[in-house]
């Protein structure tokens, strides 16, 4: 013991506690990395949108063009959506510009509402042989369908987050394959509980079918567009990813991955990175007017030739009135097709940017290594080497991830290694400043020591409390007692200072556990505690805090008596375990200031009070550690594996009581076994009070069979000599049960 305080006191003064706390908080910081906490996200990807607004991707080339559904297209054919016939005139006009392939950022869910059929059944005043010429016509949608069939076209379709319909299993999916080490692709995919199709007269004739969400981030800003998704049960790839598939011919899309999730996305001659969700990072370039074409110049033949032939044609939509406008790193409010068409561009020109799996290793690599220097050098520098060597670290941080972003397109964070360090810093301050407190306070909180610190809170504020009195409420008490511990102190016959800090070591727990539940020490008497809940200040839970209490104490001195075992093996001495008992009791007790006008304690009083004594005292007969009253243990049930012990006249009282064992919390009162001997128990008691003695007997042995663990064994002993006493000499008529305590 002496060694070890030597050590305490070693480490305090060369490494000291503020550091320990700071290599703890350390760790701790590193693990709300790993989780990846929002704000430490935000914090990182704000810094990466402040790369791509100061360096944006830089185009070499347009493989792409937007067919847009601008306001003049709305204005002069009319509002949308517009008749499917249109569409198909712009389809093969499309495709006799020499448009590569054609997707639409648009859901065709229904079909249209100006196909002829439907308007030979509305229209008034129209006569039978118009309204079945009508009738005899194609649908716009077939029309719309067979242009399709003609060119390279790719669907739309949306995630959505309810189930609306089954999905039609005939219509084709887009196949994937995957390859990796461990694990597999699909936990990490964003998933959307439904899918929004298109009507199935167009899908069964599209080159392809991808998902046109986009998943903005916490801040609604688009920074990674999922390539590919889950959508009802079904593995679906993004527009742009199938537009990218359709004109490469690749029949099967390849994800690859490793145990941290997906590291990219292949088809045939292109592999694009990914983020461990299967997301693309945009490396966005500035918004770029000029891969705009009207939809109405494609209706009307006067479109460029020039932007056609050989792109990549996206139709969608910069209408403000369609709502179709997304917030990007480069532009406040960019059109949702153009995100589309910026992943397309990026990806073709292999100008991608990528946030590797073992990114997350290189900044928690720096974290630590900064941290640990700022740990070991700060107390130890003055104010301005501080700063001037800070400056520095943070500098070379941002300098190397300006780096890689620039010249290789990785994005590594300096945020976090920054970040952590700053905070181990200031903690350090303060863990200085802290210090500078506690030695003023020292002398101030010296009687805090003896009395509850709540107490001493109340009276700093009320000093007129300092008077003689008190107040009735109703309160739970506790009293702990050692089992054995003459024997131990035996012991340490030749070591008094030996038993003392044994003493101080068991009792150091204990109290501690009270006071973490609520609970006000009342005194120390010896190797025994009490204590009380419900005063001074409020507590609606006393009973259940009591009863926390109580089981954290028998699991701090289970844990202490593991330390000693190993200790008396390694020093070779006698091994004498710590069992502790206790006593609970509910009731209503005088509470106040008792004593003389010259010394006084907070204290209590009252009858509730000595039966809690009492039932400390009967822990050991009973052989159950925690044992309380009736009105403790009922408040309680419903939190704690309650088993009635006994129904007891203790003595010096007139009214008998029940008693209960509280052996455990809500998942012993669960389990089936600690279930089993409870209903066992409450059988014997019935039998028993009933004077029923073979049936008790009966149910004893039972019991005894379930028991396992033996827990029960003291309980049982104690019934059965009981009821093998009644049997020889049965008690008188008028017994209700009860049995009278002949000792204190």
């Amino acid at each position: 013991m002496k060694r070890l305080q030597i050590i305490r006191r070693w480490f305090g003064r060369k490494f000291g506690y503020s550091r320990l706390a700071c290599l703890v908080l350390l760790i701790g910081i590193a693990a709300l990395r790993i989780a990846d906490f929002a704000p430490i996200e935000e914090l990182r990807v704000r810094v990466f949108d402040f790369y791509q607004r100061f360096d944006p991707r830089v185009k070499t080339a347009r493989p792409v063009t937007i067919v847009d559904i601008d306001e003049p297209s709305l204005k002069k054919f009319g509002q949308w959506p517009w008749p499917r016939t249109h569409l198909a005139d712009m389809v093969i006009n499309l495709a006799n510009l020499g448009a590569v392939a054609i997707a639409f950022d648009v859901v065709f869910s229904e079909p249209d509402r100006l196909n002829p059929d439907v308007a030979a059944n509305t229209m008034r005043y129209l006569d039978e042989l118009t309204r079945s010429k009508l009738r005899e016509l194609p649908s716009n949608d077939q029309v719309f369908a067979d242009s399709i069939r003609r060119a390279r076209v790719v669907l739309g379709e949306t995630g959505l987050p309810s189930v609306v319909s089954d999905i039609d299993k005939e219509l084709p999916f887009t196949g994937f394959a995957s390859r990796g080490d461990k694990g597999s692709t699909e936990p990490h995919f964003y998933e959307f509980a439904g899918l929004l199709r298109n009507v199935p007269v167009l899908e069964k004739v599209a080159a392809g079918r991808g998902l046109l969400t986009i998943v903005p981030e916490r801040d609604g800003i688009i920074r990674r567009v999922p390539m590919v998704l889950l959508a009802q049960g079904h593995m679906m790839p993004s527009l742009s990813l199938e537009m990218l598939r359709v004109i490469s011919g690749t029949p099967t899309i390849l994800t690859k991955y490793d145990k941290n999730g997906i590291k990219s996305i292949a088809l045939r001659g292109l592999e694009i990175p990914t983020d461990k969700n299967g997301q693309f990072w945009v490396h966005f370039a500035r918004r770029d007017p000029s891969i705009y074409v009207s939809a109405a110049s494609v209706l009307d033949g006067t479109a460029p030739v020039d932007k056609i032939r050989g792109k990549l044609v996206l139709i969608g939509t910069s209408a403000a009135t369609l709502n179709d406008l997304k917030t990007t790193p480069v532009a406040p409010a960019m059109p949702g097709v153009e995100v589309h068409a910026q992943v397309l561009e990026a990806a073709l020109a292999h100008a991608v940017l990528a946030q590797p799996n073992y990114a997350i290793g290189v900044e928690l690599l720096g974290a630590f290594v900064l941290g640990v220097l700022v740990i070991v050098f700060t107390p130890n520098l003055g104010p301005v080497t501080l700063v001037s060597v800070g400056a520095l670290f943070a500098s070379v941080l941002v300098g190397t991830s300006w780096y890689f972003y620039k010249e290789h397109r990785l994005l590594i964070d300096f945020t976090f290694p920054l970040l952590s360090t700053t905070v181990i810093y200031l903690t350090l301050i303060f863990a200085s400043f802290v210090r500078e407190q506690a030695q003023r306070r020292q002398i101030r909180s010296a009687f805090g020591q003896y009395i509850s610190p709540a107490l001493v809170e109340q009276l700093a504020q009320s000093p007129e409390k300092l008077k003689l009195g008190g107040e009735e409420r109703e309160m739970t008490i506790m009293f702990s007692d050692v089992r054995g511990f003459t024997s131990i102190s035996e012991s340490y016959k030749a070591d008094p200072q030996g038993l003392t800090a044994l003493m101080n070591r068991f009792l150091t727990p204990l109290t501690d556990a009270i006071l973490a539940r609520k609970g006000t020490i009342d005194k120390y008497m010896g190797d025994a505690i009490m204590a009380f809940w419900n005063a001074p200040l409020d507590d609606r839970e006393h009973q259940i805090n009591a009863c926390n209490a109580a089981l954290d104490m028998l699991a701090k001195i289970d844990a202490l008596n593991k330390e000693r075992e190993l200790e008396a093996q390694n020093g070779g001495r006698v091994y004498i375990p710590i069992n502790v008992g206790v006593g609970l009791n509910t009731g209503v007790c005088v509470v106040g200031n008792m004593g003389s006008n010259l010394r006084f304690d907070y204290s209590v009083l009252g009858d509730s009070v000595n039966l809690a004594s009492r039932l400390e005292g009967q822990s050991k007969e009973y052989g159950f550690p925690i044992i309380a009253g009736s009105k403790t243990a009922l408040a309680a049930k419903d939190k704690f594996a309650i088993l009635e012990l006994d129904f007891i006249m203790v003595k010096g009282k007139k009214e008998p009581e029940v008693i209960y064992a509280i052996a455990g919390r809500e998942d012993v009162a669960q389990s089936a076994g600690f279930q089993t001997l409870r209903n066992l128990t409450i059988e014997m008691l019935a039998c028993y009070r009933g004077r029923d003695w073979e049936g008790a007997l009966a149910s004893i042995e039972r019991g005894r069979g379930k028991d396992d663990a033996g827990s029960l064994g003291y309980l049982y002993k104690l019934y059965e000599t009981r009821i093998r006493d009644y049997q020889e000499n049965p008690p008188p008529e008028d017994w209700n049960g009860a049995f009278a305590l002949l000792t204190k």
